[in-house]
């Protein structure tokens, strides 16, 4: 069995173009069922074969999954990289019919995504100083909250992806999806003093990264939240902000100010409206607090 996750990894480093940190995640859910299965059928993983997995046997996983506390959010998930798994096995003629066509995910909370206010967004922007790798540093929190790409997005631009003189960047989302997203003046400023007088300084020959680390090479997911976090505490602002909180900050603080659910559909690269949909959310709940503070007999 593990030759053939092997190459479903593969399909998805590869043809489906998914980041590390989400073939990661595929990779992890992929190896708990087999774990599971291993115990349930008496058998060692490497004996195991894609037709001993039969409808009966996944919903005992379920079952296992929900003894063990887990969130609906991780179960779903996980559930979900089995179904895509299974689909993969489908597609290549190793089964001959997925059996969890007829199951269906528990269903999810509905969490609203963390996100920071306007005010918190300009303080954490503005935290950087104006040393070398404080310029960069300023350029990237700049380019985050100007764009709201994925941090995974972020640290895979290379030069030729910036059209600084249009105000434009060219950004490879999932599934090997392209779009142009716009940067403000402001974000377009401090890139363009980054790349003239910060990055020659720091990179090494031949390194097409947009943002580099002090040692000259490609800054890495960990690096940018490293980064974040470091700002978030010299601004004073509350712990946990992700690289996504800011991606959220970007789509909620859009609709705040009269942009249409399709425009920032397109901004973010969502495929479907109702994934941009949970922002419509963050902004009754403003709409709900601006109330309440304001009518003389809320």
């Amino acid at each position: 069995m593990y030759i053939i996750i092997d190459h479903f990894i593969d399909y998805l480093k590869f043809q489906k173009n998914f980041s590390d940190r989400t073939v990661e995640a595929y990779q992890k859910d992929l190896f708990d069922g087999l774990d599971f299965f291993s115990s349930a059928l008496a058998l060692p993983v490497e004996q195991i074969q894609p037709s001993a997995l039969d409808s009966k046997l996944m919903r005992s996983y379920l079952a296992h999954l929900q003894q063990r506390k887990l969130s609906r959010a991780t179960v779903a998930r996980r559930l979900a990289s089995w179904r895509s798994f299974f689909k993969f096995l489908y597609n290549d003629r190793l089964i001959k019919a997925n059996p969890m066509v007829k199951m269906s995910n528990p269903k999810r909370e509905k969490r609203l995504p963390k996100f920071l206010y306007q005010e918190e967004a300009k303080q954490l922007v503005e935290a950087p100083d104006a040393t070398p790798l404080g310029c960069r540093d300023r350029a990237l929190l700049e380019f985050l909250y100007a764009t709201g790409i994925r941090v995974s997005e972020l640290v895979s631009l290379d030069l030729h992806d910036l059209e600084l003189s249009r105000g434009y960047v060219r950004v490879l989302g999932k599934g090997a999806k392209e779009r142009m997203v716009p940067l403000h003046d402001r974000a377009v400023a401090a890139l363009d003093y980054y790349l003239r007088h910060v990055r020659p300084g720091l990179v090494k020959q031949d390194c097409p990264a947009v943002f580099v680390n002090y040692k000259g090479t490609r800054l890495s997911d960990r690096g940018v939240r490293k980064i974040i976090d470091k700002y978030c505490h010299i601004a004073g602002l509350k712990n946990n902000i992700s690289p996504h909180a800011i991606r959220h900050s970007f789509a909620t603080h859009l609709l705040d100010n009269g942009a249409d659910l399709r425009s920032v559909q397109e901004l973010l690269g969502h495929v479907s409206l109702s994934t941009t949909q949970i922002y419509t959310h963050v902004t009754k709940q403003k709409l709900k607090r601006v109330y309440k503070m304001n009518h003389p007999r809320a």
